[in-house]
């Protein structure tokens, strides 16, 4: 990652341009840096998770005006394909996703479609708002693909930025207990904190902690956060009967499933999780305006928009650690 002076782009008709105050760091950026997940062309500007104050806008933008707080959908989709007119943009025909297929917000400007650009409520700080564009979307979108029900379990695998949101979320929803499946101490203690149950995957086998938790029932949803073949796995292996296993963490290795065992003598499901949906944002942000979801100061690490600071905090994601999520500030 390289700082560069570049041109303040101009809004088109139906475009906005956001002075940044926020770009959250995802460990998505860290797999396009590194060519896991490349972008289609370079240089590109990263960022997918913004929020700031609107500068200009385009004629046709109605919804906001130049001042207002706002935060940003990563996807710029079309409005009238197939998907979009689905309400399911992520596939749409001809989407770019804002910081890989088209510059993003680690900029002091971005250029992004009106249809992207969401009111930001007072009492939801730019930090906060930047990083519930991408992990707490994700983690409300997998908790609605997976038809959480009040009172139902849920084992979310992973508690790093998308298992914190996911764990405030299911909590709610309505979930009973959620327990959450780490290596970490300081992620676990986090977690306990926050409400959920501690299940430390060093110890044992964590599908047996949880089978041991529920009194060899299961759990009714799981979330498999993380993108390995045995978090997968154990996502699916420890669903109770009618339990659905929703499949967020990204990687190209395949994993086994044990078919009549772990799904047809449960009528269990396995469900795949794909980004998150603009329809689901005023929710979201919603739930956050009201403190359902939140982000203390312990959760969040500031940086300045400095290519140190920024390629330091990409090599800290890869290697793994205590942080929820890192938020460049401007």
């Amino acid at each position: 990652m390289r700082l560069r002076e570049v041109p303040i782009p101009q809004p088109g008709p139906d475009d906005v341009l956001v002075r940044i105050k926020a770009a959250g760091v995802c460990h998505s950026d860290a797999h396009y840096r590194a060519g896991v997940s490349i972008p289609p062309s370079l240089p590109v500007t990263l960022g997918h998770e913004m929020a700031g104050v609107v500068e200009k806008t385009g004629g046709n933008v109605k919804h906001i005006v130049a001042g207002d707080r706002v935060c940003v959908h990563y996807m710029a989709f079309c409005g009238l394909c197939h998907y979009c007119s689905m309400g399911r943009e992520q596939f749409c025909a001809t989407g770019q996703m804002i910081g890989k297929h088209r510059d993003g917000g680690y900029a002091e400007w971005a250029l992004v479609p009106g249809r992207s650009v969401f009111a930001l409520p007072d009492e939801i700080s730019f930090e906060a708002a930047a990083v519930m564009m991408c992990s707490s979307a994700t983690s409300l979108h997998a908790l609605n693909k997976a038809r959480l029900q009040p009172g139902e379990s849920v084992a979310i695998f992973g508690f790093g930025g998308l298992g914190f949101s996911a764990l405030q979320l299911a909590r709610a929803q309505g979930a009973a207990d959620v327990y959450i499946v780490d290596i970490n101490p300081v992620k676990l203690k986090m977690a306990s904190n926050f409400g959920g149950v501690p299940v430390d995957a060093r110890q044992s086998d964590p599908v047996r902690q949880i089978r041991e938790m529920t009194k060899g029932r299961g759990a009714d949803v799981a979330l498999e956060l993380i993108g390995l073949p045995e978090t997968m796995d154990a996502a699916v292996r420890c669903l109770a009967v009618f339990g659905r296993a929703a499949l967020v963490g990204l990687m190209r290795k395949s994993f086994e499933v044990a078919p009549y065992q772990n799904v047809i003598n449960k009528e269990a499901e396995v469900i795949g999780v794909s980004d998150h949906l603009a329809s689901e944002l005023p929710v979201l942000l919603e739930l956050a305006r009201q403190g359902k979801l939140r982000f203390p100061a312990e959760t969040l690490r500031g940086i300045p928009l400095e290519a140190k600071a920024v390629n330091e905090t990409l090599d800290a994601l890869e290697r793994g650690g205590d942080q929820i999520r890192t938020v460049i500030q401007m």
